[in-house]
Parts: C-alpha cells; sequence; structure tokens
C-alpha cells in the first residue's frame, strides 16, 4: 500500500486526511489521488510534520 506511514501516523494521531490536505495547501481529492503513488522522502517528511503540528493543535485544544 503506498503512503502506509502517513495514512498510519494520521490514523494514530486522530487526524482526518482532509485535514492534512488543507494544511499541505491542496484539495482533499487532489491529495487522495497523490496517495496512490508513493511521496518522495522530501514530501513524507512535510507530511509527517503537518501530521505531527495538527495532533499537537489538537491536543491542545482539549
Amino acid at each position: 500500500m503506498a503512503n502506509k506511514e502517513i495514512k498510519e501516523a494520521a490514523k494514530r494521531a486522530g487526524i482526518y486526511l482532509w485535514q492534512v490536505a488543507n494544511a499541505y495547501g491542496i484539495s482533499d481529492g487532489n491529495f487522495s489521488r497523490k496517495l496512490r503513488e508513493e511521496f518522495s522522502e522530501v514530501e513524507k517528511e512535510k507530511i509527517l510534520s503537518i501530521i505531527d503540528r495538527l495532533a499537537h493543535e489538537k491536543r491542545e485544544a482539549i
């Protein structure tokens, strides 16, 4: 499965992929299509960083 690490990280953090797409600056549909093929390591690190940031913001809001 392509980008399994990203999908699992979002799930563990309780973050929806549409939220990641929004923070990444693209539409949910485009992000879903991009997930079909493996991201480069640079893109993957950026997306994982976004997931961490969103999870932190979610914890702070509680």
